[in-house]
């Protein structure tokens, strides 16, 4: 079915953190691209229903992605054994 501007659809609206109605404001091709909110009226892009990733996740990948730059490659395999020979103590 093709949407039309002024159709319902479902989407996420970030003012107020959850999955509410929406009227479609432009389309961009047979897509929506803009909708506002009928609940708050806020008006963003069309997320197709999934929810933005929280700032506490983005910062957590941030934080592993210096971890992981500060690592050297190999750095986390096991050196290699040293050969002792017997009869001699350190």
């Amino acid at each position: 079915m093709p949407y039309r501007l002024g159709d319902d659809v479902d989407d996420f609206c970030p003012k107020c953190k959850r999955l509410t109605n929406h009227n479609i404001v432009s389309l961009m091709g047979d897509r929506p691209a803009k909708v506002r909110c009928r609940t708050c009226y806020h008006e963003q892009d069309f997320r197709d229903g999934v929810p933005p990733p929280s700032k506490r996740d983005l910062k957590k990948a941030e934080l592993f992605n210096q971890v992981l730059e500060t690592v050297k490659p190999g750095a986390t395999e096991d050196p290699p054994a040293e050969k002792k020979t017997p009869g001699k103590h350190t």
